[in-house]
C-alpha cells in the first residue's frame, strides 16, 4: 500500500466519522422558559440549521417559538410544523414568532420548506401519570 492509498483510507474514515456525528450525534437541546404570562418561549436561530434544534415544551400550555433567520439562503425561507398544520415564512434578518398550543405529547419534527433543515419539538405530557397500585385478590 502506498501513501496515496493510505491517505484515501484515512480521509474516507474521517468523512464517515463526521457524517455519523453530524446526523446522529448529540443535538443542542433547550427547555422552554415560561414567561410571566404563562407562555413557554424559546428563541431559535436559523443559520444553516436550527439552533437549538431540539426544543422541550409541556403539553397543553401555549408555546411561542421566536425564529430569528440570520441568513438569506433560500432553503431556510420557511419553517413547517407538519404535525400541527403550521407553516410560516421567515424573512431574512428578522424574528418571526410562531404561537400554538400543543395538544398531544410526543416528538415532532419541524423542517424548512425544502425538508433539508430539521429540528425536533419534544412535547412532554402535562400531567405525570402515577401507575396504579397493584390490586389484591380476595
Amino acid at each position: 500500500m502506498d501513501a496515496s492509498e493510505i491517505g484515501v483510507i484515512v480521509g474516507g474514515t474521517a468523512l464517515v466519522g463526521f457524517l455519523l456525528w453530524f446526523f446522529f450525534g448529540e443535538r443542542e437541546k433547550t427547555e422552554a422558559r415560561i414567561s410571566d404570562s404563562g407562555v413557554q418561549e424559546v428563541t431559535v436561530t436559523v443559520k444553516g440549521g436550527y439552533s437549538p434544534d431540539t426544543i422541550v415544551v409541556k403539553q397543553g400550555r401555549p408555546v411561542r417559538l421566536n425564529f430569528y433567520r440570520d441568513e438569506t439562503s433560500g432553503c431556510s425561507e420557511q419553517v413547517v410544523f407538519g404535525d400541527f398544520g403550521l407553516a410560516r415564512d421567515l424573512p431574512a434578518h428578522q424574528t418571526t414568532p410562531i404561537e400554538f398550543t400543543p395538544d398531544k405529547a410526543g416528538e415532532f419534527v419541524f423542517t424548512c420548506g425544502m425538508n433539508m433543515l430539521r429540528g425536533r419539538l419534544v412535547v412532554q405530557p402535562s400531567v405525570e401519570r402515577v401507575p396504579n397500585a397493584p390490586r389484591s385478590r380476595s
